[in-house]
């Protein structure tokens, strides 16, 4: 559980991080609160990118979305941008060509010098926690670490990610 982002934006422009060249990109979901690893990335390492883009992927329930209703670019502040790619369920998802778009709404991407934050969750199956029954977490476990990783599905070059790993309980 992380603070709302506003709140975290507002600490930053108090606090005022040193800040590094180049851009982060935080894959993350469309929630009002600050991502886990935005988050962690800050308190364990005390600098931010001077560029931050949240980048949302939604998949709608349409076959394709026209390119130029994809994108959905919020500022957000000192350097933060909340950037919503949508993608019809027939359409390839790329992250990088994505980005690339962004300059259509006076938003530059440099993707040579971008670094990709992705979040893995490990699942560990337990009786500890009640819930699922062992047999059934097992078998959730096994699929989730069998499934294609985030990198591949989004198309996201692998040498420019870095990857934050959390291990949950079942």
């Amino acid at each position: 559980d992380t603070e709302p982002l506003d709140d975290f934006i507002g600490r930053v422009r108090q606090e005022a991080p040193r800040r590094i060249d180049g851009t982060a990109i935080f894959m993350t979901g469309s929630s009002p609160r600050t991502p886990p690893m935005l988050f962690r990335h800050l308190e364990h390492h005390g600098v931010l990118h001077q560029q931050v883009l949240l980048m949302t992927i939604i998949t709608e329930d349409v076959p394709r979305i026209p390119a130029a209703e994809r994108l959905n670019i919020e500022a957000l502040g000192e350097g933060f941008h909340r950037v919503t790619a949508r993608y019809g369920f027939m359409q390839s998802i790329n992250v990088p060509v994505a980005l690339r778009l962004c300059s259509e709404f006076d938003l530059d991407v440099d993707l040579d010098q971008a670094t990709f934050y992705v979040g893995r969750e490990t699942l560990i199956p337990t009786r500890d926690v009640p819930g699922m029954m062992l047999w059934r977490e097992k078998l959730f476990a096994f699929l989730s670490r069998n499934s294609a990783r985030a990198t591949a599905f989004y198309a996201i070059p692998h040498e420019r990610v870095v990857e934050l790993g959390i291990q949950v309980e079942l």
